[in-house]
């Protein structure tokens, strides 16, 4: 469904930059058709980063405090905006409406399969960058749509286990390691909670808001009611749903978890949402929310984590062939 969504997006900017450009001649009286189709495309995008700028002054509102060794100066910031801009038009305008995949298998793979879980409002090709570099580092990766866009979720989590058992049995391997983005990193929780972590060996979250986020409020659907967090004096306040989440986990479910994310996220605000106590918390500062699964530290990071999660399974599984 997000495929075609954004297809339809990509139509109605295509006619608006025409629709730009037979303006800008008319009202200019340009002769040039190629300068009026520049001035059409550049209106276009002058609107998308916007949207992109408006994110970032949205998540300023609410921020947590930032660290002062993850300042930046007025330069980085742009970059950090341009980057992020970028990213954006990358996975809306092409890989999520054109690149979607449901699995890569590695003719050798080097470390236990993974299970990409994309956020809210995407699908798997989201994922096409850092397939590309799982593919490089020989990891076989299956990747899953989470449908409706704007359902509830706990019935994510259904979805999810489905392919976790898929990809176990097709891979014969006992374990696998979620990566999870954004909202996606909620699913996973879900998913633990429902069905118990004796599939996982390590769940990577990128950008989740694990105690919600104040931007939620502009989005639509049960799962951006169940993402929210309200401010309310110096702390603020999780959803009900976040709030019952986070009781039903243990130590041990935590402990699977390594959370990445940026002290500039321009969609979870306060950032340090996305800090979840008990598990492996990693920080990181100049990368935008969208930015996070294209950025090459973080995926030099993921692969670590991977490799880390596979060495420890086969120690554990070394240990109960012995024993037995």
């Amino acid at each position: 469904m997000i495929a075609s969504i954004t297809r339809m997006l990509l139509l109605m900017q295509a006619i608006a930059a025409v629709a730009a450009s037979i303006w800008a001649i008319k009202l200019w009286q340009l002769d040039n058709p190629a300068l009026a189709v520049a001035f059409g495309l550049a209106a276009v995008l002058a609107l998308r980063a916007a949207i992109t700028v408006n994110n970032f002054f949205l998540a300023r509102r609410f921020r947590s405090p930032l660290p002062a060794a993850y300042r930046l100066n007025w330069l980085q910031s742009l970059l950090l905006i341009a980057q992020e801009f970028r990213a954006t038009m990358w996975s809306s305008s092409w890989s999520m409406p054109f690149q979607r995949f449901d699995k890569h298998v590695a003719s050798d793979p080097a470390t236990l399969p993974v299970l990409l879980v994309h956020g809210y409002g995407c699908n798997s090709g989201y994922w096409k960058a850092m397939s590309d570099a799982l593919r490089k580092a020989s990891i076989t990766h299956y990747a899953v749509d989470l449908e409706p866009v704007f359902g509830s979720i706990d019935a994510y989590a259904a979805s999810v286990h489905d392919a976790v058992e898929t990809l176990c049995r097709e891979t014969g391997q006992r374990k696998i390691v979620i990566l999870a983005h954004s909202m996606g990193g909620l699913v996973a929780r879900a998913y633990l909670r429902d069905h118990g972590s004796i599939r996982i060996a390590k769940a990577i979250t990128l950008g989740t808001p694990h105690h919600g986020t104040a931007l939620a409020r502009h989005g639509i659907g049960l799962n951006t009611e169940q993402m929210r967090w309200t401010p309310d004096g110096a702390r603020g306040i999780s959803s009900e749903w976040l709030r019952a989440l986070q009781a039903g986990e243990n130590d041990a479910v935590r402990a699977l978890f390594v959370s990445i994310y940026s002290h500039h996220d321009n969609i979870i605000s306060p950032q340090t949402s996305s800090h979840l106590p008990g598990a492996r918390n990693i920080e990181l500062h100049g990368i935008g929310h969208v930015a996070l699964a294209l950025h090459p530290k973080v995926q030099a990071i993921v692969i670590d984590e991977i490799k880390e999660a596979s060495r420890t399974a086969g120690t554990q599984a070394e240990s109960r062939v012995a024993a037995e």
